[in-house]
C-alpha cells in the first residue's frame, strides 16, 4: 500500500486494522486498533494530522484531509462511508458519516450523530450527540432512535470482522 514518510513524518497503523494496498497515508497519519480503510480513500497528514480511534471504517474512496497544522479526528466505533470527505474536522465516537457526505471545517459531528448521504455539514456547524442531519447545507431533522443504534452497531461490528478477514484472507490474484 503507498504510505508516504513527508518531511519527517509517517503513518502509524495498528497491527489489528487493515489498510488497503490501494488507499494512501501520506505523513501524521494515525490509525487505531481494528480499523477498516477501504481502497481508493486517501488519509493526508502533510499538513496537519489525521487521527482514528479504533474500530472505525474508512470505506472505499474517502478523503480525510487536515488544514496546516489542523486536525482531522475520528473517534472510535466510527463509519465513515464510501466516497465521504472530512476536512478539519471532528467525528466523535459512534457517529456515522453517510456516503458522499461532507463534513467540512472546524465541524464537529457528535457522538452517536448520523449525517445523511450527500450532506454537506457546512463550516463551523456543530450536530448534536444523538442527532440525524440531513440536506445541503445539513440541518437536525430529529434524534437517533434505538433502532438506528443497533443497526448501525451491526453494521460497524461487521467491518470489525471484515478488518480481521481481509488481513488473513484476502489474496491478491
Amino acid at each position: 500500500m503507498p504510505i508516504y514518510e513527508f518531511e519527517g513524518k509517517s503513518p502509524k497503523v495498528n497491527d489489528s486494522s487493515y489498510v488497503h494496498e490501494m488507499a494512501t497515508l501520506i505523513g501524521n497519519v494515525e490509525i487505531g486498533r481494528e480499523c477498516f480503510v477501504g481502497a481508493g480513500s486517501v488519509l493526508r497528514g502533510d499538513y496537519g494530522t489525521v487521527l482514528i480511534g479504533d474500530r472505525t471504517s474508512v470505506q472505499e474512496n474517502s478523503v480525510l484531509h487536515a488544514r496546516e497544522e489542523g486536525v482531522v479526528s475520528i473517534g472510535s466505533d466510527v463509519q465513515i462511508g464510501h466516497g465521504a470527505v472530512l476536512h478539519n474536522c471532528e467525528v466523535k465516537d459512534y457517529a456515522v458519516v453517510g456516503l458522499g457526505s461532507r463534513i467540512c471545517d472546524y465541524s464537529v459531528v457528535g457522538r452517536w450523530a448520523i449525517i445523511g448521504e450527500g450532506a454537506v455539514v457546512s463550516n463551523g456547524t456543530k450536530i448534536p450527540d444523538g442527532k440525524v442531519a440531513v440536506g445541503v447545507p445539513a440541518k437536525v431533522i430529529r434524534d437517533v432512535n434505538d433502532e438506528e443504534r443497533n443497526l448501525w452497531s451491526h453494521y460497524k461490528a461487521k467491518y470489525v470482522e471484515l478488518s480481521h478477514r481481509y488481513r488473513i484472507g484476502l489474496k491478491k490474484i
